[in-house]
C-alpha cells in the first residue's frame, strides 16, 4: 500500500497522480539573469546578496493544492513513487493547502531546508510544530521563499515519506557559474516494494546479538523516478538525460531516500558544484570541479555539466552514450543495494545512437559514507572562535539501546530516544506557557543570551548518520575523518572522541562549509554551529527514516520567550482539535508505534 501526492493543475506529476491546479506564475520582471551572467538576478540582487538580510520581494503569492491519497500501484520498474513539484521565484510567498484523503493516517508536511524565519509554525512536523492533519481534513502552510535553489518537501509523520509523500521544490535565483540550460531536478533514491511501515517494524526488532535488525536492501534505485527492474530488465526503463553538444547544463540533484546514500558520477564527464543544499558555493575554487560526489540522504547538489563537442564524442571509446552511476561505499553502512544502479546521459546530434552505453568507466573513490566539506559559500559566514567551547551541556552522544521490556531497539541522542506526542506538540506547551513537557520530548533549550550555538555530536556506533537541522543552515566547524581501511574493519574500531588538545587546531572558523545536512562519521565526532536568531522548536535528527523513527533526534528550543511574539500559536488549535476528535471517534485509527517524527 503506497501513498501518492497530487498537485492540482500546475506541473505534471511524476506518479499516476490525479488531476490537480495552482495559480499561474506571473512572469518575473525582465532580469539580468542570462546564460552569460547567471550571478545577476534583478536590480540590486545577485549571487553575493545575503538573503538573511534582504530578499527581493515579488509581491506575489503562489497557491498550490496537494492531495494525499492511498493506492496500490504498479511501480516504474514494473513492480511509481514520484513527486509533485513546487516551482517559484526567490521572494515569492508560497501558500500550500494539503488535503489528506488517506483512510487511517494523519500527515504533516515539512519543507526541507527552508529556514522559516520567525515562522516555526509552518515547519510541518507532527508532534513538534503542529498536530498531524487528520484524514478528510485540510491545512494550509504559508511561507516566504527567502532562499533560492533546490530542495524538497516530505511528510514528517513517522516513516511515511518513504511511501511516496514527497516532492521537489525549485526557487529560481542567481547562480555562481554560468550555464545555458536548466535541466531541472534529478532525484536518485531507494525504492522498496514493501511499505516503510512493514520495514520499520522489522528493523525495530532486536536482531542477532541483541543489536538492530539490518534493514533489507531496497528493491531498486530510481533515477528521476524510473529504472529497469534488476530482476527483469525488460520491465521499466532507464532514465535519460539528453544534452546538446557544446552547451552547459544545470542539473539539480537530490537524495530523497529513506536509507541509501551513494557516490554520483557520469562516465567521461567532470562537473562543477555550484550549490550545496540551499547554499551557493564559490566556483573560482578548482576543488568545486569533480568527477564524483557523495550524496547523503536529504542532501542536494546543483551541478554544471559541460557538454562535450561532437568531435569529443566521436573520439571517445564507446557509442556516445554514457552511464550515470550511483555507487555505494563498500562498507554497506550507508545502504546495501546489491547491484549497479544507473541512468544514461546521451547527446542529441546527427550521429547519435539510441543504444546502451558500453563503457563502464572507473569505479569512483570509495568515500566511506563521508561527504565533502571543502566547498566554500559565496556569502561569507565566519564563526567567532572566542565563543567556541565544549562542555557536557553541548555534547550529544549517539548510542544504540535495546529495551528488553518492549523488545525494541532504539537510537538515542543525548541519552534519550525522542518520543513526541502527536496530540500535544511542543509549540502547544509554549502556547500554554508551560514547561512541563515529558523528558522523552528530548528538548534542549538554547540559552537566550548566547549569539552562537555550538554542538559536538559523538557517535558511539560504527553506523554513520546524515544529520539534518531544521530552521538553520549549520556551519560545519569540524569532524573526525572517516576510518581508514576496508569497511568491515570499522566494527573493530573504538569510538573516537573529540580531544580539545589534539583536535581544536583542525577546526575551521573562517567561512566553513555551510548546509543543512552533513554526515556524522561512524565511531567519530562532528561539530556544527549556528546563530541563535530564529525563535522556534527545531528538530536536529538523523535523516535515515528508520533511525529517526527509532529515536535519533533532539528538539532545539530557540529563543523560547520570543516565539509567541513572532507567530500566532492560536492557529494551532483548530487542527489539534480536529486531530483529537479523529482519534477519539475513529476505531480504525492507527496509533503511533515509533518516535512520531
Amino acid at each position: 500500500m503506497f501513498f501518492r501526492v497530487s498537485i492540482i493543475g500546475f506541473l505534471q506529476a511524476l506518479t499516476v497522480f490525479s488531476a490537480a491546479t495552482a495559480s499561474s506564475l506571473v512572469q518575473r520582471d525582465s532580469s539580468c539573469n542570462t546564460p552569460d551572467n547567471r550571478a545577476c538576478w534583478t536590480d540590486g540582487f545577485n549571487i553575493t546578496t545575503d538573503w538573511e538580510k534582504e530578499v527581493p520581494f515579488t509581491g506575489r503569492t503562489v497557491n498550490y493544492t496537494l492531495v494525499l491519497e492511498q493506492y496500490d500501484i504498479i511501480g516504474p520498474d514494473g513492480v511509481l513513487k514520484h513527486d509533485a513539484m513546487l516551482f517559484n521565484d526567490w521572494g515569492d510567498w508560497v501558500n500550500v493547502t494539503i488535503i489528506n484523503k488517506l483512510l487511517y493516517n494523519g500527515t504533516s508536511i515539512h519543507w526541507h531546508g527552508l529556514q522559516m524565519e520567525d515562522n516555526n509554525i509552518n515547519d510541518g512536523v507532527g508532534g513538534v510544530t503542529e498536530c498531524p492533519i487528520p484524514p478528510n481534513a485540510t491545512k494550509s502552510y504559508l511561507f516566504l521563499a527567502e532562499q533560492y535553489g533546490t530542495t524538497w518537501y516530505h511528510s514528517h509523520y513517522s516513516s511515511q515519506y518513504g511511501n511516496g509523500v514527497l516532492g521537489a521544490i525549485v526557487f529560481n535565483g542567481p547562480a555562481s557559474a554560468n550555464y545555458d540550460v536548466d535541466l531541472g531536478t534529478f532525484p536518485i533514491n531507494d525504492w522498496y516494494y514493501e511499505s516503510t511501515d512493514q520495514i520499520l517494524a522489522q528493523v525495530q526488532a532486536p536482531g542477532e546479538h541483541g543489536g538492530p535488525t539490518i534493514p533489507p536492501p531496497p528493491d531498486n534505485i530510481l533515477f528521476n523516478g524510473t529504472n529497469v527492474n534488476p530482476a527483469d530488465i525488460t520491465m521499466g526503463e532507464y532514465a535519460r538525460v539528453v544534452l546538446t553538444p557544446g552547451l552547459k547544463y544545470r542539473l539539480r540533484l537530490f537524495n530523497p531516500s529513506v536509507n541509501y546514500a551513494y557516490t554520483f558520477s557520469i562516465v567521461g564527464h567532470n562537473f562543477t558544484v555550484i550549490a550545496t543544499d540551499l547554499v551557493p558555493v564559490n566556483t573560482t575554487d578548482p576543488s568545486t570541479t569533480v568527477s564524483s560526489l557523495f550524496i547523503a540522504v536529504g542532501q542536494r547538489f546543483d551541478i554544471i555539466i559541460q557538454g562535450k563537442s561532437e568531435e569529443e564524442i566521436a573520439s571517445d571509446p564507446g557509442n556516445g552514450n554514457y552511464w550515470i552511476n550511483a555507487t555505494q561505499p563498500i562498507s554497506g553502512y550507508c545502504g546495501n543495494f546489491y547491484g549497479k544502479p544507473a541512468a544514461i546521459l546521451s547527446y542529441d546530434y546527427p550521429d547519435a545512437t539510441d543504444e546502451l552505453p558500453i563503457i563502464d568507466g572507473p569505479v569512483p573513490e570509495d568515500l566511506r559514507c563521508e561527504d565533502t566539506t571543502d566547498f566554500r559559500p559565496v556569502v561569507v559566514r565566519d564563526v567567532p572562535p572566542s565563543e567556541f567551547s565544549i562542555s557536557p551541556y553541548n555534547t550529544l552522544p549517539v548510542h544504540l539501546m535495546r529495551d528488553m521490556k518492549q523488545s525494541k531497539v532504539f537510537w538515542t541522542i543525548d541519552n534519550v530516544a525522542i518520543n513526541v506526542s502527536w496530540e500535544q506538540p511542543l509549540l502547544e506547551y509554549i502556547r500554554e506557557d508551560s514547561t512541563s513537557w515529558p523528558y522523552s520530548e528530548n528538548v534542549l533549550e538554547i540559552p537566550p543570551e548566547s549569539e552562537w550555538s555550538f554542538w559536538l555530536i559523538e557517535n558511539e556506533s560504527k553506523i554513520p548518520h546524515p544529520m539534518h537541522l531544521h530552521g538553520h543552515d549549520f556551519i560545519i566547524v569540524g569532524r573526525s575523518p572517516a576510518p581508514d581501511g576496508p569497511g568491515p574493519s570499522d566494527a573493530m574500531m573504538p569510538a573516537r572522541h573529540f580531544d580539545p588538545v589534539l583536535d581544536t587546531s583542525s577546526l575551521n572558523f573562517t567561512n566553513p562549509a555551510r548546509r543543512d545536512v552533513t554526515m556524522l562519521p561512524g565511531n567519530g565526532w562532528l561539530i556544527v554551529a549556528f546563530q541563535n536568531n530564529n525563535p522556534g522548536a527545531w528538530l536536529f535528527h538523523c535523516h535515515i527514516a528508520w533511525h529517526v523513527s527509532m529515536g535519533l533526534s533532539v528538539q532545539f528550543l530557540e529563543r523560547k520567550n520570543e516565539i509567541k511574539e513572532k507567530m500566532d500559536l492560536n492557529s494551532l488549535v483548530d487542527n489539534c482539535n480536529a486531530w483529537q476528535s479523529y482519534i477519539d471517534t475513529n476505531p480504525l485509527y492507527q496509533p503511533k508505534s515509533d518516535s512520531g517524527v
